[in-house]
């Protein structure tokens, strides 16, 4: 197995987001001299494992050159946005060949967010078409490869962000979450994947007229202090009077929590070898630290799952059929690719079970709070069976197949997004193929704290393996 990354006695070394803002703001190095390593790490890896939708590198050597912001905590730390969201200057393609490369005439909301944080967007990352598989894999271009190995699957739909931040290419990148699209490129590549309350983080654009918002934004890191140091600057730009704060998260607490083990899935399947083995180690390290590891059956409904497709179809429906009005004036059908066609050809043989889908996804929120009633956080996979290999998610697949194996693939994220309730993968596990095999935990709404104490206790506990060991 050929792993791809780039770190090397450069200025960026192994160093996470926030250790190198130290080194900027102490004047041991400049935002220059660390984007110039950023882009040479970039064009390293890059024509191996594509992880670059659009190179922004002439306009961020500018920005580089200009005054830190202030307060910042990540000032002068280069990364990526996610190709789904509007960054002035660039175009905002989805992932789909049928998305006019116009560029954006102004920031979104969220940009504006994140750019507080004083990162400096060198470019925007791949994802599949309109993000609504797990794979980023396309049918008219190479896909986005895992690092750890290329030849498999770096998850999706953030998959472009968690290819060059496991990689070492930048420190952290941004990602968003409609179905697990940081947590499942997190789990697979090795990093450390947030997923917010609903509303906690400001909303993607595209959903701010849907039915049911299910996308939370966010980052891709390395390390569990990265994720909890984003968290608190973003919250501080946008307090969110409506949820408890969480403040800056710094270590473990000494509480000790009542965990809930989950070995089902939404489908029913039993779960592959490697998953069920790293499943249950990490829930004996768990409990070893003093926490109380109990089985509990999965905490939805049986039906969910079907309510989730249908809302998913309902979204790739809008997309395919709708395109110019909701994506583009100059959207072309022609070229949408085969997956977001037959999702939207199996919403017109279902539309009639929208209005229901709709009502029972928004009740999950209510059914999803009362779980925390008995337990403080739930721990399954991240994901149904360990990572695939490039192909098996491929977009140009027969629709029928690629839809049972991703089914099969993303079978507990899904839960959070409907909920709006707040979850993290930690990379705690290793399949036999000596890849990354992420570790989902679960907690009430609004209570993200609970969650980084306890990730900061398991990376203590277990460290994350290195990709360049």
């Amino acid at each position: 197995m050929t792993r791809i990354h780039a770190f090397t006695d450069d200025v960026l070394a192994d160093h996470d987001a926030v250790a190198v803002a130290q080194l900027i703001a102490s004047g041991d190095v400049s935002p220059t001299e660390v984007l110039r390593a950023a882009l040479a790490r970039i064009d390293r890896v890059e024509p191996t494992l594509n992880g670059i939708a659009h190179d922004d590198r002439a306009r961020a050597a500018v920005r580089a050159e200009e005054p830190l912001a202030p307060g910042a905590p990540f000032a002068g730390v280069p990364s990526l946005i996610k190709n789904n969201t509007d960054f002035k200057g660039m175009p905002t393609q989805q992932g789909s060949a049928a998305v006019p490369p116009t560029p954006a005439g102004s920031h979104e909301e969220f940009t504006e967010q994140f750019l507080s944080t004083g990162v400096n967007i060198v470019g925007a990352s791949t994802l599949p078409a309109f993000g609504l598989t797990a794979s980023t894999e396309f049918v008219d271009r190479e896909p986005t490869r895992n690092p750890w190995n290329p030849e498999y699957s770096a998850g999706a739909s953030s998959g472009g962000s968690a290819t060059l931040v496991a990689a070492g290419a930048v420190p952290l990148a941004h990602g968003n979450d409609g179905g697990g699209s940081i947590r499942i490129p997190a789990a697979v590549c090795g990093l450390v994947g947030l997923k917010t309350t609903r509303n906690r983080i400001a909303p993607a654009k595209e959903m701010k007229d849907a039915p049911l918002d299910i996308v939370a934004n966010g980052v891709l890191t390395r390390s569990v202090r990265d994720s909890a140091v984003f968290l608190a600057a973003a919250e501080r730009y946008r307090p969110v009077p409506r949820l408890p704060r969480v403040g800056l998260v710094e270590g473990p607490s000494k509480r000790r929590l009542r965990v809930g083990l989950v070995t089902e899935t939404l489908h029913g399947e039993q779960l592959d070898g490697d998953s069920q083995k790293e499943l249950r180690r990490v829930a004996e390290l768990v409990a070893s630290l003093g926490h109380v590891v109990v089985e509990m059956p999965i905490p939805v409904d049986p039906s969910f799952e079907q309510h989730f497709v249908q809302y998913w179809r309902t979204l790739a429906f809008s997309l395919d059929y709708a395109g110019r009005y909701v994506v583009s004036r100059d959207f072309d059908r022609s070229k949408v690719d085969p997956f977001t066609h037959g999702l939207a050809k199996a919403f017109l043989r279902n539309f009639w079970r929208t209005p229901g889908a709709l009502i029972a996804l928004k009740r999950s929120a209510r059914q999803y709070g009362e779980v925390f009633a008995d337990w403080d956080v739930i721990l399954s996979p991240t994901l149904g069976h360990t990572t695939p290999k490039l192909g098996w998610l491929d977009p140009g697949v027969p629709f029928d197949e690629a839809f049972d194996r991703l089914r099969s693939f993303v079978a507990y994220t899904p839960l959070n997004n409907a909920s709006g309730g707040p979850a993290i993968s930690l990379p705690l596990g290793r399949t036999s193929q000596d890849l990354p095999l992420g570790l989902h935990f679960s907690a009430d709404h609004g209570d993200e704290r609970t969650l980084l104490e306890l990730a900061f206790e398991l990376e203590a506990a277990s460290p994350f393996a290195r990709i360049q060991d």
